[in-house]
This record gives structure tokens, C-alpha cells and sequence, in this order.
């Protein structure tokens, strides 16, 4: 295994695990220290320099803001992170509000973790777009039963974001989505 991948991994999974088993329910959304930055093609190698970036900025405002949504148990909030054209393997965001509203009703305590390594932001036309490389996870208590789980959980996923109405949105996959999910698709996936 290469000698730099093994610390980013050791960090990656020491810090989902240690969010994950946390007595109280707390959201993370964090930018790795070693985390690449281009905006428009440039690069923004330092990361004090990314960290202040507004377009950044905005980003982790977005994610927090489904945090929020998600620790509310705010559904209508949650949905305003997804786009309108929002398209994840063939599920639209009518598909996503049905199984969200599903974890809403057999979990509880919910938060989420993401990790950025990587960001990209660049126009695709006229629109403003992003990739998030991110590393996280999904928690919480079951309502009956009252055991703590993780619901989801992801490993250096590509997150895609359009910059819509005023805010960054969820978009899903990039490019033509396959009619229907694959076959090893979690049942419960939120795709957050």
C-alpha cells in the first residue's frame, strides 16, 4: 500500500469511528488538512487559504444547513439541499424525500459525518458546479430498540453540487444516470 495513503486512511477511519461513537448525537463537516482545492482550474494550495475561500465557505454553509435539517428531523428543510434536477442512479427527489421520511421514522439521534479531501468547483455552462471527494457516514438510534448504528457510510465518494437559486444543492451523479439503481444499492440509502 502506498506510504501516503496509509495515514490519510488510518486518520480517515480513526475520525469517522470516533464520531460515530460519541454519546450525543453531533453532525461533522470538516476539510482534511491535506485536502486539494481548484477553483476554476486553479489551484488554492494553502489549506488557511482554502479554508477562507468563499466559494468554500458556502459549501460547508450548505452542508451545514442539511446538518441542521437532519438533527431537526426537518424534512421540507433537508429536501431545500437537493436540486431540482437531482438525479442519483435513476432516484429523483420525490424517491429521496420517501426513504429520508422512512429514516425520520425509525431513527433517531441522526448526524452525519463528511470529510472533504478534495474540492472542485468550475462552470459547466452557466451554472456553477462542484465535486466533493468525501469520506463520512450516517448515525443513529433506533427508536425501538434504542441501539446506535451506522445508517450509511461512504469512502472517498464524489458529492456533486450545482450552485442553484442563491445556494449550493445535492445534484447527485455526474453525466447520464443508469435507468435503475445497481443492484447492490442499500435499501436504506439516503444519499446525503
Amino acid at each position: 500500500m502506498n506510504t501516503q495513503i496509509r495515514p490519510f486512511l488510518f486518520l480517515t477511519c480513526f475520525a469517522v469511528l470516533w464520531l460515530a461513537l460519541l454519546p450525543e448525537s453531533q453532525g461533522s463537516v470538516e476539510v482534511l488538512p491535506e485536502a486539494s482545492m481548484t477553483v476554476d482550474g486553479r489551484v488554492v494550495a494553502d489549506h488557511g487559504a482554502a479554508a477562507k475561500h468563499p466559494m468554500l465557505r458556502e459549501i460547508l454553509a450548505a452542508f451545514g444547513r442539511a446538518e441542521t435539517a437532519v438533527q431537526a428531523r426537518d424534512l421540507d428543510g433537508l429536501m431545500n439541499f437537493y436540486a431540482k434536477a437531482y438525479n442519483y442512479h435513476g432516484l429523483k427527489s420525490t424517491d429521496v424525500r420517501r426513504v429520508w421520511d422512512e429514516v425520520f421514522a425509525h431513527y433517531r439521534d441522526l448526524s452525519s459525518t463528511h470529510l472533504f479531501s478534495g474540492i472542485k468547483v468550475f462552470r459547466s455552462g452557466s451554472q456553477l458546479r462542484a465535486e466533493i471527494t468525501c469520506t463520512g457516514g450516517l448515525y443513529g438510534t433506533e427508536i425501538e430498540g434504542g441501539r446506535k448504528i451506522t445508517l450509511d457510510s461512504w469512502f472517498r465518494e464524489v458529492h456533486y453540487l450545482v450552485h442553484e437559486d442563491g445556494a449550493w444543492r445535492f445534484l447527485g451523479n455526474a453525466g447520464e444516470a443508469p435507468g435503475t439503481a445497481p443492484a447492490t444499492s442499500a435499501p436504506h440509502h439516503p444519499l446525503f
